[in-house]
């Protein structure tokens, strides 16, 4: 519950331009962050950087919270799938800079994971601690496929096709009543998706022709902050297993799987993936919560032992 003590500012929202392509922040301060850094939200496909909602307001009890539009998302302009996840990492890069903001903590969900990563990779003085959410080293064939697939629809604009395509993959349909809300999210997400704005459905063409022809993840440099990759126990998409692989490619790292949870972790468990980042930026323990079915650190190129 958002404490009264620190209670947000107004969103301040500034424009900006990378490379000639315009892209949006925005900031929300709080007036007693109770965490020095302000954490840099970096969302997935389909997520504007407005639309974090209660994920967001249950941060800001915490934290100062910065979620951005890079090009290609939301308000910033279409992207050309030629460019790749280091253009990306620079141009969010480039908003700390206007921000005047040296160091941050950084949360990438699903495919904010990859530019999250690449920042991490390139600019390690600049970023404390990292979070996770829903990702995976690079995509396997039957989700491939499955996109594929999805790619077909959205550029025919068969949009109620396309919908129910994409949240296939995003929730897995048959445990839909072991996943906490997730009728409600699946209705949410068709709605949300055959309903697209033609600059919106442009931009996903391209950013999911970029995830299905580009590397977005290379772990060859393992990045050097501490990280926590997370997941849902019944994703399917970015499975407790791809998360967990994501994770022994960081120097330091732990992975945590949520129960009653698929892979919209922030729709579906909001309360609960807002209390374990905030426990993991703040480097509280994180043992003994009754959310997770396990916590493990996962050193690099050491064997995995129980969280402290």
């Amino acid at each position: 519950m958002t404490s009264l003590t620190s209670a947000p500012h107004p969103a301040v929202v500034r424009t900006h331009t990378w490379e000639g392509y315009h892209c949006e922040s925005r900031l929300v301060r709080t007036s007693a962050p109770r965490l020095p850094r302000p954490l840099l939200l970096i969302g997935g496909a389909f997520q504007r950087k407005e639309a974090w909602g209660q994920f967001e307001r249950e941060l800001l009890a915490q934290m100062d919270v910065l979620t951005v539009d890079p090009p290609g998302w939301g308000a910033g302009d279409l992207l050309p799938d030629h460019h790749g996840v280091a253009f990306l990492a620079d141009a969010v890069c480039h908003m700390l800079d206007e921000h005047g903001l040296a160091e941050v903590n950084i949360a990438g969900g699903s495919y904010g994971t990859a530019i999250a990563y690449r920042i991490a990779q390139r600019h390690p003085e600049r970023v404390g601690r990292m979070v996770l959410i829903g990702t995976m080293t690079s995509i396997p064939g039957h989700a491939r496929a499955a996109m594929l697939r999805t790619m077909e629809h959205l550029a025919a604009r068969r949009m109620e096709e396309y919908a129910e395509a994409a949240v296939d993959i995003l929730m897995n349909r048959d445990r839909l009543g072991s996943v906490a809300s997730g009728a409600r999210v699946r209705r949410f997400l068709l709605r949300r998706l055959t309903n697209l704005p033609e600059e919106e459905a442009a931009q996903t063409y391209a950013n999911t022709w970029r995830l299905l022809t580009q590397q977005m993840i290379d772990t060859a440099h393992p990045p050097t902050p501490p990280a926590l990759v997370v997941t849902g126990e019944h994703d399917t998409f970015t499975t407790p297993e791809l998360c967990r692989e994501m994770a022994e490619t960081c120097q330091e790292s732990w992975f945590a799987e949520i129960s009653d949870a698929d892979h919209m972790l922030f729709l579906e468990r909001t309360p609960e993936l807002a209390d374990l980042v905030s426990r993991f930026l703040a480097a509280r323990p994180l043992t003994g919560l009754a959310y997770c079915r396990g916590v493990e650190q996962v050193r690099f190129g050491a064997p995995a032992s129980a969280a402290t």
